[in-house]
């Protein structure tokens, strides 16, 4: 379901595809983020939704799992 307004990385469900807009304004959170490749303008689809809020992200080729108080400090826009 495309939107223009960004919302957090938690609310993507199965399948959704967006591109990041923000990342955590913590430093050390931010450079683990980019370390990973989670990066401002990366192309993402979410792959899985985990019980306890964690959700799986693929970027490029790569799957990347993140805990639902990191996701919720990342903005993605959808589309």
């Amino acid at each position: 379901m495309p939107s223009s307004e960004p919302v957090s990385l938690v609310k993507l469900r199965k399948g959704d595809h967006g591109v990041l807009l923000t990342l955590p304004e913590q430093a050390e959170l931010r450079s683990q983020c980019i370390r990973l490749g989670i990066c401002v303008g990366a192309q993402v689809r979410c792959s899985q939704r985990l019980p306890g809020g964690t959700i799986i992200i693929e970027i490029g080729r790569q799957e990347i799992a993140i805990g639902k108080a990191l996701a919720a400090a990342i903005e993605v826009n959808m589309g």
